[in-house]
């Protein structure tokens, strides 16, 4: 019988964790996975606590993910794929867990600590012919998708500049007089033993890098870097000067200490016959310049909208979508191409359209790439 959903289990996310929820949300938007089993904590009553709430059975609830990748690889019933939304320093040994015992992977970003570790789980996933994702949840608007294509179809022509910036200000106080003990999210972010070399780059500086790389196919060769630590342990505050494979410059700006903005990705390409801009904040919308004419302004869900970005409206257009639909684009696909490989069916091309592992591995050349010019003055050095 051809199969419709799919079963899936989470490590980490439980229900004190806010990018777990995220995850399930996002998820549940499509209804073509069901949550089955889980780890969701190392402390037993959140993770019990966790399970009871999403109704598991007793038997899909475990103690640790090496128990669980192990137990549930050996049922008939077996969970398709694990979501991990982890702390960095714990996805590299999930995720390889995981591929071993057979079971797809989407993975929270960064995808690990070094980029041997990447690497080693780009060939294991590709050695076990397995679907590994990375949730660089950008790539999953609709109106990214539609800035795509135009690039791909030349309506700006070449490309000669980027820029882009993701600006917040959660860690502001880090620098400030304010009380640096107020309960902010993901603060182990700060933490080397847990996030890595970076922290602001890792964190939010791969998502300019993965939306603009998704966006105009285009390679990050060098990169040449500032980052402020403002006397913290990891970076909060980054400047870079960036060239394309295609010999484009460009500048990311990427900030934790920048009042009055929240999450501030914005995204613009310029080419030789025009601009294309993208605003998270204000996702429904995509700017588009061509040379000598006025401004167009492109509407999420309008009959002028093409390709993928046309397949993903989930409400009709004037209604904004957000961040949770752009995790449910991104699940949907991965959900969708597992779905295919479980029924025998052939896999076009254009439907692996999610981050995959190998943008997992570029995020974490990226990061180490950026943190190595800022140790040597700023040097130009390659990704």
């Amino acid at each position: 019988m051809k199969r419709t959903k799919l079963r899936y289990g989470m490590v980490g996310g439980d229900l004190h964790a806010f990018i777990g929820r995220v995850h399930r949300q996002a998820i549940a938007i499509e209804e073509t996975a069901v949550l089955t089993a889980g780890c969701f904590s190392s402390h037993v009553d959140k993770n019990q606590e966790c399970a009871r709430f999403y109704g598991l059975a007793s038997d899909r609830i475990y103690k640790d993910y090496h128990e669980m990748a192990q137990m549930e690889s050996s049922k008939e019933d077996k969970i398709d794929f694990v979501t991990i939304v982890t702390p960095n320093v714990t996805h590299y040994d999930i995720a390889k867990t995981f591929l071993e015992h057979g079971i797809h992977v989407v993975c929270e970003k960064p995808l690990c600590f070094t980029l041997q570790q990447a690497v080693e789980l780009e060939r294991l996933a590709k050695e076990k012919d397995l679907f590994f994702a990375v949730t660089y949840a950008y790539t999953g608007y609709a109106m990214v998708k539609q800035a795509k294509k135009l690039i791909d179809d030349g309506y700006i022509g070449k490309i000669v500049n980027i820029n882009a910036e993701y600006l917040q200000e959660w860690l502001i106080d880090d620098i400030g007089n304010g009380d640096e003990s107020t309960t902010k999210l993901s603060v182990w972010r700060k933490e080397p033993k847990l996030a890595g070399i970076s922290n602001c780059v890792g964190d939010i500086g791969t998502h300019i890098e993965n939306t603009v790389a998704y966006i105009t196919g285009l390679k990050l060769i060098k990169v040449a870097a500032v980052l402020d630590t403002f006397e913290k342990e990891l970076d909060l505050n980054a400047n870079i000067l960036v060239e394309f494979d295609n010999g484009a410059h460009g500048v990311f700006a990427c900030s934790q200490v920048c009042a009055g903005h929240a999450n501030g990705l914005v995204i613009r390409i310029f080419g030789s016959e025009g601009a294309i801009e993208w605003k998270q904040e204000d996702p429904n919308y995509l700017y588009v310049t061509k040379k000598g004419q006025p401004m167009q302004i492109y509407n999420r869900g309008m009959s002028y909208i093409g390709g993928r970005a046309a397949l993903l409206n989930h409400i009709p257009s004037g209604h904004p979508e957000g961040l949770l639909i752009a995790f449910a684009n991104v699940y949907h696909a991965v959900i969708q191409v597992i779905l295919k490989k479980e029924n025998g069916e052939i896999i076009p091309m254009e439907e692996l359209d999610f981050p995959s592992v190998s943008a997992g591995v570029d995020g974490v050349k990226f990061i180490y790439a950026v943190v190595e010019s800022n140790k040597n003055n700023s040097a130009w050095t390659e990704v």
